[in-house]
């Protein structure tokens, strides 16, 4: 395999200004095919606006974005969407008044392509549900397949999320700030939970919890400013002295 096809995503030169400020400046990102890649970087940074551009909520002033070998710079979000490339917003809300099971198997039955008037007829399609099922185990929620999604702690909901993303088979998986709001034991378990996709589904990492992005990324860049200043393996962005400046210029504090 060509280096070249070894990369998902590859975001060449883009710039995103509101009035006066370039939110992303000439930034440039390549995630390879498998990885689990973290993009890390001080508040304000840049990071939401360049993920919005990944996913195509925002439209690029300038550069280009390419996915699987195509240029999808100009392509609508749903577009990306059906080719794979996936961001947890994207997929249907949680319907707290339905069971995990039954959230996962609108979700399987929304990638299918069947339309959501048939739902009733859907419960008695035995495949469908064996799959919401395996999805279920898959983040961590058989044992609770059958509970009201609204009942569920806010991470099981956040695991429930990502398993309405997993449904839809993701080729990348953009997750921003997965751990959000959780406890140490819940992000423990999404720690436990992404590490188990690795290698499964290419994922584009944004997270603030700089001990989980240390265990589980393969490869770190740091945007800072609308600009990617450094790439490399934890010990390379640990090392840094560029991305140790950048945080609050405290040499400790990617530590």
């Amino acid at each position: 395999m060509s280096a070249a096809s070894d990369v998902l995503l590859h975001v060449n030169q883009l710039v995103k200004r509101f009035g006066g400020f370039a939110a992303t400046d000439h930034a440039n990102l390549s995630v390879k095919r498998g990885a689990l890649h973290a993009l890390i970087g001080p508040n304000g940074a840049g990071k939401t606006t360049l993920i919005h551009q990944i996913s195509g909520a925002l439209q690029p002033d300038s550069g280009s974005v390419h996915f699987a070998g195509q240029d999808i710079t100009t392509m609508p979000m749903h577009q990306r969407a059906l080719r794979g490339l996936l961001r947890s917003y994207q997929i249907t809300s949680i319907f707290k008044k339905l069971s995990v099971l039954d959230n996962i198997a609108l979700a399987v039955q929304a990638r299918s392509g069947s339309s959501m008037r048939f739902w009733t007829s859907a419960r008695s399609e035995t495949t469908r549900y064996a799959e919401a099922a395996s999805v279920a185990d898959r983040v961590g929620l058989g044992p609770r397949m059958n509970t009201l999604s609204g009942l569920l702690s806010h991470g099981q909901q956040r695991q429930l999320e990502l398993g309405l993303v997993l449904a839809a088979k993701p080729q990348l998986l953009l997750l921003d700030e997965p751990m959000a709001g959780m406890g140490p034991d819940e992000s423990e378990c999404m720690v436990a939970l992404l590490q188990s996709l690795r290698g499964e589904v290419t994922i584009l990492l944004v997270e603030h919890d700089m001990d989980a992005v240390f265990r589980l990324a393969d490869t770190i860049s740091t945007l800072v400013f609308g600009q990617v200043i450094a790439t490399g393996s934890a010990q390379e962005i640990r090392d840094n002295p560029a991305v140790r400046r950048a945080y609050l210029g405290d040499d400790e504090a990617v530590v």
